[in-house]
């Protein structure tokens, strides 16, 4: 089938730890930050008019670090989809079927790219559209 591809360049996400907070007895809310983050992801996304995706997708992360410490690649994906989820790119982050994350270095400074891949009937094992 046929598939489209959208590419959006959204801010380096906070990190896990402060994503969250937790408010006692098992509650957990997003954060300060968390929602700084969602906000302006949402600014983006109206600002770039990013369609809705309603079928199964393909996401490739590009994570271009903010300085040279050493971060974990798993770390990064929940807070950016979180926030496209928020920003209606997408209804619920169950679509997506194949999702990548690549560390791109420090050039340009603290930027995420994310390549999102829609196809109406989904992927087969090896990533191609069926």
């Amino acid at each position: 089938m046929d598939s489209e591809t959208v590419l959006l360049e959204l801010p380096y996400p906070p990190t896990v730890n402060t994503y969250w907070r937790s408010i006692g007895r098992g509650r957990v809310i997003i954060s300060a930050k968390g929602r700084d983050y969602r906000n302006a992801v949402c600014e983006y996304v109206i600002a770039e008019n990013s369609r809705h995706h309603a079928g199964r997708l393909r996401i490739v992360i590009r994570a271009f670090m903010p300085d040279r410490r050493q971060r974990d690649l798993d770390n990064i994906p929940k807070a950016v989809l979180d926030a496209l989820e928020s920003a209606g790119v997408f209804e619920n982050d169950n679509q997506i079927d194949d999702l990548r994350i690549i560390r791109m270095g420090v050039e340009p400074p603290g930027r995420i790219d994310v390549e999102i891949t829609e196809s109406e009937g989904g992927w087969d094992e090896l990533g191609d559209s069926t």
